[in-house]
């Protein structure tokens, strides 16, 4: 059996993470808990057979509509273009409504009613849905997108069944390029400092063409299309940095960026194969215990999301803790319960827990056998998943 270390995670501050916050729920049966879909591909989804929040009965024609099971995605377009996609499941039937984002809150604006229905397919009778050029049974016209369009699409089955949705997810712009390298440059002083980010190949460092998602910055926030993109930045910010390509494992990561100073953030991907990783940071816990802090949450989304795309991987979660000396039962305990934290939040968001293995390791396995430096030993303790 092949295993692929896919997520290496740091664990070090403090607080607690708090429970769900408000009326809003971040599992996948959610609106609010929506599966983030950032690029074409097939994926296996797989329906949790649990009822949540009921966002979809401001809607009249929507009663017949099931309310018990169900799976939401977001999509926001990356250019002007066209979507296509096929939803088939293997028993019962598959509902699917498809809803845009009139303002800024799709989630809110769906509870709320205004949000407008661009398809509806609620027949109980298809167990294939879908969008295409050519219209049959469940399927329905293509979606012509705007750049930056958001858009949020229900899937509903029947009660207490976990089925799985195969979905394959086609978004074609309007003018199709075979590009190596895509360059957008945002500068409007040519003599003030450049921030840039670059996305490579981690083997072969060539120019990879990907969504560029920046967040919290309140100066450059948007998703771009890019390899090399370059920015004038007014203040001291920090970011929140999403980069995903097709064929590749995405990355994350927070940046703190000086606008005084030129800037640099080169973001190297790897292929998804056989013995790749991605390394996912700040996924902290209270020091000396299994508690997670608040700021990781997204994350842990972001792993959900992860799962919640691939439903037919089974990954296990490895806990490792920073010891000096031999390994203690104190540290295999709270490795183990660290893993433990990690598949319970999966599990509570929407992920079969039967697809989920919990292992602590203690201090058996460091990545530095014997660091020198604080970042070391932060690197030894820390959480794996490995796909199995």
């Amino acid at each position: 059996m092949i295993k692929i270390t896919i997520l290496s995670i740091i664990s070090v501050l403090s607080f607690t993470l708090l429970g769900q916050r408000g009326k809003y729920s971040s599992n996948l049966s959610s609106c609010t808990g929506a599966i983030n879909i950032f690029e074409n591909g097939n994926f296996n989804l797989q329906f949790t057979a649990k009822k949540d929040i009921d966002f979809i009965s401001s809607y009249p024609s929507l009663t017949t509509v099931g309310k018990e099971n169900q799976i939401w995605c977001s999509y926001i377009a990356s250019s002007a273009g066209v979507l296509n996609f096929n939803a088939a499941i293997d028993n019962d039937y598959l509902q699917m409504v498809i809803f845009t984002q009139e303002i800024d809150d799709i989630c809110g604006e769906i509870e709320k009613g205004v949000a407008e229905i661009k398809r509806l397919q609620i027949s109980k009778e298809y167990k294939e849905v879908g969008l295409s050029s050519t219209v049959k049974d469940g399927t329905m016209f293509s979606l012509k997108m705007r750049q930056g369009e958001k858009i949020q699409v229900l899937f509903s089955t029947a009660e207490e069944k976990k089925n799985t949705i195969q979905l394959d997810w086609n978004f074609i712009p309007e003018v199709i390029v075979e590009q190596k390298s895509k360059i957008i440059d945002k500068r409007n002083d040519d003599f003030a400092p450049t921030f840039s980010i670059i996305l490579r190949d981690s083997e072969n460092k060539t120019p990879i063409v990907g969504n560029i998602e920046i967040l919290d910055s309140k100066q450059i926030d948007a998703i771009y299309r890019a390899s090399d993109l370059f920015f004038n930045l007014e203040r001291r910010c920090q970011i929140s940095l999403l980069c995903k390509a097709d064929g590749y494992f995405f990355d994350e990561r927070i940046i703190d960026v000086n606008p005084s100073e030129d800037q640099e953030v080169i973001v190297y991907l790897n292929r998804v194969a056989s013995g790749k990783s991605i390394k996912i940071e700040d996924i902290q816990f209270k020091p000396g215990t299994s508690e997670i802090v608040t700021s990781s949450e997204p994350k842990l989304n972001r792993l959900k999301d992860f799962l919640a795309l691939n439903a037919d991987l089974h990954v296990e979660i490895q806990g490792h803790v920073f010891e000096i000396g031999d390994n203690s039962s104190m540290g295999q305990k709270i490795s183990e319960a660290r893993a433990k934290r990690i598949l319970k939040y999966l599990v509570d968001h929407g992920i079969d827990k039967n697809r989920l293995d919990a292992v602590g390791y203690g201090n058996t396995v460091p990545v530095f056998a014997e660091p020198k430096l604080f970042a070391e030993e932060q690197a030894n303790r820390r959480v794996e998943i490995l796909i199995k």
